[in-house]
């Protein structure tokens, strides 16, 4: 059964690059995103535009990997210690991935969470490696079970964070953008947000998703688009060099991919 609707709602789009629109629609039907996402199982439940469809992932990619993460009922976001995080307004939906007991897993660590998750389900064991900020490797050994890959992790988020994870990746252009690839911007602190999902249309105008965990440690949240409550939470790649997102401004050109 599904519960995703859009409703069609008739905008004039002025073409100003601070609405987070396409500047070359001058007058367009857009859809917004009413659906309860207390009703969505897994993030590729999150109904697209009306024209759109997701890019190809290959079956055991990450992308389709992330794609296929669960989301919890409630949407509302829980710092580690178990406290409501004071703003509640940056989220569309949360993730269904441990946050640790501890103030780890903030905004680097959450994504390198996801990515070692994934290789761990892939049996990809050897590839599990963080670097520091001195080029130091952090390697997943053996034994290759759940509860060491929870203690290697503890470890790599008290050691590694967003100015190493920047160093250790490799830049892309924004407009190659694919679902597992990051925006982060390296630093003490830094801050980094995923792409969870990509789509596009037949004009080949493409649109994404993104999430977070955030400081203190924190549940990894789907999050809204603020400059486009229509489109929300899907952003709509565009010539604007900056992305604004709820809680951070990046520039288009820290994209980077594994």
């Amino acid at each position: 059964m599904s519960f995703k609707h859009y409703f069609p709602v008739l905008l004039l789009v002025s073409g100003n690059c601070k609405t987070g629109t396409n500047p070359e629609i001058q007058l367009s039907v857009v859809y917004k995103n009413v659906t309860d996402s207390s009703k969505l199982a897994i993030i590729s439940d999150i109904l697209l535009p009306q024209g759109y469809k997701r890019t190809f992932s290959d079956s055991i990619s990450f992308g389709n990997w992330l794609r296929d993460i669960k989301m919890k009922k409630d949407n509302k976001v829980y710092l580690y210690d178990g406290r409501l995080k004071e703003n509640q307004k940056a989220q569309y939906a949360v993730l269904d991935i441990s946050t640790g007991t501890k103030d780890l897993q903030q905004c680097a660590d959450a994504i390198m969470r996801l990515r070692a998750e994934y290789l761990f389900k892939m049996k990809r064991y050897g590839e599990i490696v963080f670097k520091d900020n001195v080029d130091k490797e952090y390697r997943f050994l053996p034994p290759y079970n759940s509860e060491n890959l929870q203690l290697y992790l503890q470890k790599v988020f008290g050691m590694c964070g967003s100015a190493s994870l920047s160093k250790q990746m490799r830049s892309g252009h924004i407009s190659t953008i694919e679902p597992g690839d990051i925006l982060i911007s390296g630093g003490f602190p830094g801050h980094a947000v995923i792409v969870l999902d990509v789509a596009s249309n037949k004009k080949g105008n493409k649109i994404y998703l993104l999430a977070q965990s955030y400081m203190p440690a924190q549940d990894i949240h789907v999050l809204i688009n603020p400059t486009d409550s229509i489109l929300s939470p899907w952003y709509q790649l565009n010539n604007n060099k900056i992305i604004n997102t709820p809680e951070y401004i990046f520039r288009n050109t820290e994209l980077k991919k594994w």
